[in-house]
Parts: structure tokens; C-alpha cells; sequence
């Protein structure tokens, strides 16, 4: 199956189903000479894996990370990095109901019509599961592009369901199972805890940023850097829109305010998301993704058999009412990945390039 490798100098090679003995990922084209262990990419797969608090799939797995390759007396040798994650806590058997119906809002229906057969057991490769690897490859990325550029990568929850989340601190993301900017997640622990009672699901919305931007990464027309942005982030499961920058608020703003003015000391404003004509201006990535509700939830739904019959489904296991609450992470190392692929893309053509004028990326946002 083909559309399983993201990058061009950067490529990440996603492997393994949710079901299946393990899952993984191939890193190629790392530069060699930077220290590299297990533990510099186990703290981002914790923080992204599941049953860590009761409003995420009580799924226990330790997605502890194992360096098959590509890394030698603790140095990465800019050979193909293998990385690997054992599945040690499936459950198959709760999928076999489904194997002859298609649950909707699932991968079901379009695996089937397209390769004429489907793995059932947790959506095999079209699982959420599968987006532990990114995290994975995620996690080297932005230790390079800290050391070598000081760049950094946060995210967070802006929405979940009807409730919009302001922002209060980065301090607080790292503080409550919500990834969520504020102090104060009961009223979100709330919602969720009568959302799981009820049956049912529900989507958020979350911004994921990069700070310390060089300008120049990206490459008109169909490379931008914008553009690779969004492919990233539509490649993440359940995701159902993305905005860079002002977005779609776009639409309702006027020239006279859109446009980011440019000062001897910056940008006045944001309003592009960091990337001008595709290139990166040097501010401050804003992204912003639209997850859509779980759609594994145990209300009965209509279906049809495999004979196209009607029927009802319930999707019985372990799932997330909410798959965003665990995305911020995986929006995280997305971005990262693209950044980090523009970088040696941005090195190899025009490492000698002399900008005319000094960096003036602050934005007074």
C-alpha cells in the first residue's frame, strides 16, 4: 500500500497496523553526529500514549520505544533510523461484531471498495494508533532543530465540543490531561465524564506553534511551506480542517487589517501565521487543527452488511469520546517534521545565500 512515507530529505517511513505485533517507523536522511537514546524520544510518546487519565481509551500500552538502527556508541550515523513499538495490549476479538458491517465515520466502507479486503481488528492501518511512529520521528526531529536552530514546538487545546478554552498560560498545558492552556479543567472533566454516560463523542480544535523560526523555509509554488503544513496535518487521523494563521477569521477581515505591517522592530501583526508566499517570514508558525467527534462510540448507528443489507452497529472496546485530547502532541511532531524537512531542503539549495536585510520576525501579538 502505497502513501506511507511523509518527507523529501527528512522521510519518515510509517509501518504496522493496530492489531499487528508492532508498529514503527524508518527515519531517513537524519544528519549524523547528534546524540541520540531511547529517552529523548520516550517522554513525547508519553505524553501522547493512551489510558493516562479516564477520559482517553483505557488501551494500556507502554509505547516504549526501541532504536533498531541508525544510531551507534549513542550517535546517530546518518543511516536509516529504525524505530520500534510493541503492541502488547490488543483486544481483537471486541472487533469481531464489525467485520461484517462498516461503522460510520470509519475507514470501513473505503478500505473495502479500494483493496477489496480490510483488517477490523482496531482499523488496522487506518487506526489513530498509528500516529504513535510520527511522534516517535517527531521527537528526533525537534531535538535537531533545537540544537542547531533553538527552535520550539508547543500545542494546545483551544476547544472541546461547544466549550472554547481562552488562553492563560503555556505553564498550565503540561498540567491536566487536556493539553488544555488554563488553570482550572474541571469544567472540561465535567463535560467529558457526562459526554462517556452518554454514548457519545465530540471534536476539538488545537494550535500547535514553532518559535524561534529562521525566515526562508519553504518553496513556491506547490513546496510552500503553508502548503506542506496542512498536508501534515490532514495526514493525522480524524483531522477535518486546518488553519495557518488568522484562518478563516480571514474572511471577515478587511485589507487595511489583515495585512501584517512591517516595522524596523517587526511585524505589528501575526495575521499570516509566520509563512508569506508560501516562505517563512520568521515569526512564530500558528496552526491550527479541526478534529471531527470518535466515531467508535458504543450508540447504536445505521449501517449496511457486507451483502449492503441494512443494519445497526455499536463499536464496542476501549476508545477516546475524544481523539483530540491526546492530538497535541502528534499535531506537535507533525509540524516539527515539516520544519525539519524545509530546513535541509532550505541547506542544501541555498546554504550561501546572504539575506539583504537583518531578521525582523518579532510580532507584537
Amino acid at each position: 500500500m502505497s502513501g506511507n512515507t511523509f518527507g523529501t530529505l527528512f522521510a519518515v517511513t510509517n509501518f504496522g497496523e493496530s492489531h499487528g505485533p508492532a508498529i514503527g517507523c524508518v527515519i531517513d536522511g537524519c544528519p549524523p553526529g547528534m546524540d541520540l537514546s531511547e529517552a529523548d524520544i520516550q517522554p513525547d510518546l508519553d505524553r501522547r500514549r493512551p489510558g493516562t487519565s479516564r477520559h482517553v481509551t483505557q488501551r494500556q500500552e507502554e509505547d516504549k520505544v526501541e532504536i533498531l538502527s541508525g544510531v551507534y556508541e549513542g550517535q546517530t550515523t546518518g543511516t536509516p533510523i529504525c524505530l520500534l513499538i510493541r503492541n502488547t495490549d490488543q483486544r481483537s476479538k471486541d472487533y469481531g461484531e464489525i467485520a461484517r458491517t462498516f461503522r460510520p465515520g470509519h475507514a470501513d466502507y473505503t478500505y473495502l471498495q479500494k483493496y477489496g479486503l480490510r483488517d477490523p481488528r482496531g482499523g488496522g492501518r487506518s487506526s489513530a494508533r498509528l500516529t504513535a511512529p510520527m511522534v516517535a520521528a517527531g521527537a528526533v526531529a525537534r531535538k535537531w532543530l533545537a540544537r542547531q536552530h533553538g527552535i520550539l514546538f508547543r500545542g494546545c487545546m483551544q476547544q472541546l465540543g461547544e466549550i472554547e478554552i481562552p488562553f492563560e498560560s503555556w505553564d498550565h498545558v503540561a498540567n491536566n490531561p487536556f493539553f488544555a492552556p488554563v488553570a482550572d479543567v474541571s469544567r472540561l472533566e465535567a463535560y467529558m465524564d457526562a459526554l462517556r454516560k452518554s454514548g457519545d463523542s465530540c471534536g476539538a480544535r488545537i494550535r500547535v506553534t514553532a518559535s524561534n523560526m529562521p525566515t526562508g523555509l519553504g518553496v513556491p509554488l506547490f513546496d510552500k511551506l503553508d502548503a506542506d503544513i496542512a498536508w501534515a496535518m490532514m495526514g493525522i487521523n480524524a483531522v477535518k480542517g486546518v488553519e495557518i494563521g488568522a484562518g478563516f477569521a480571514s474572511v471577515a477581515q478587511r485589507g487595511t487589517t489583515h495585512g501584517d505591517s512591517l516595522t524596523p522592530q517587526g511585524f505589528s501583526t501575526n495575521n499570516a501565521g509566520g509563512v508569506l508566499g508560501g516562505i517563512s517570514t520568521g515569526q512564530d508558525l500558528e496552526v491550527s487543527i479541526a478534529v471531527k467527534p470518535t466515531s467508535s462510540i458504543i450508540s447504536p448507528r445505521d449501517t449496511i452488511d457486507l451483502q449492503g443489507q441494512p443494519t445497526q452497529v455499536v463499536t464496542k472496546g476501549r476508545h477516546d469520546p475524544c481523539v483530540g485530547i491526546r492530538a497535541t502532541p502528534i499535531a506537535e511532531a507533525m509540524l516539527a517534521l515539516v520544519v525539519m524537512d524545509h530546513v535541509l531542503r532550505q541547506r542544501a539549495q541555498n546554504a550561501d545565500v546572504q539575506p539583504p536585510l537583518p531578521a525582523i520576525a518579532a510580532s507584537f501579538l
